[in-house]
């Protein structure tokens, strides 16, 4: 069996999207592990078994001129979610910031926010 597993995410510190993907998104903290380097290793991830993300330091002018436009300015991240209402409520009160008013598609309920960075993603609850 084979999945994608971690998924890298430039950021500019560790510590403040830690607190944004813990905090504001509810993602728990998988591990911060220090390297060598001076780098860390950092995994968030929304639940048990999906993809995680890699929380990685930008390095260098060409990795920060990526932070928050990692997908060119579209959503590049889409968060499902089971309870569409609880969570936009509980994000929004997290101090997130939505694009949009959420909608109701013929694939389910969804919304754009950005992250501390300005990544776009979606907030979705597919359709049954």
């Amino acid at each position: 069996m084979r999945r994608i597993a971690l998924v890298t995410l430039v950021v500019d510190d560790y510590d403040e999207a830690i607190r944004f993907y813990t905090e504001a998104l509810g993602f728990r903290l998988v591990e911060d592990t220090p390297r060598p380097d001076g780098s860390r290793w950092v995994v968030v991830a929304a639940d048990e078994q999906g993809t995680a993300l890699l929380l990685a330091r930008a390095k260098g002018d060409e990795q920060r001129a990526r932070v928050g436009d990692q997908t060119g300015g579209r959503v590049g991240f889409f968060l499902h979610t089971d309870d569409f209402a609880r969570d936009h409520a509980r994000m929004l009160a997290a101090g997130v910031t939505f694009l949009e008013e959420p909608r109701h598609e013929a694939y389910g309920s969804v919304a754009v926010f950005q992250d501390l960075y300005g990544n776009r993603w979606d907030l979705l609850q597919p359709a049954d």
